[in-house]
């Protein structure tokens, strides 16, 4: 299931960092973007929530490592 998620996860973060050729990855973390600062972590964050309508808590967000992580806790969340 979670591998499903890249493609619209993929759209997400062409969107928000303005880059079509942004490659997502489970191991791609903020050090591999060089435009992903505190902002840019807010907006991904939050248009994240919105395109899969949902809602991360604050410790979470703190806690993801990687897109991986990341991916895994989206997974989670729309399960049911």
């Amino acid at each position: 299931m979670s591998e499903d998620l890249y493609p619209r996860l993929t759209t997400v973060f062409a969107n928000v960092f303005d880059d079509d050729d942004i490659v997502i990855t489970p191991e791609l973390t903020a050090n591999d973007v060089d435009e992903w600062d505190s902002l840019k972590h807010i907006r991904l964050i939050i248009a994240i929530e919105q395109e899969f309508g949902l809602k991360f808590a604050t410790s979470e967000v703190n806690d993801f490592k990687n897109v991986g992580e990341l991916v895994d806790v989206i997974a989670a969340k729309t399960s049911g």
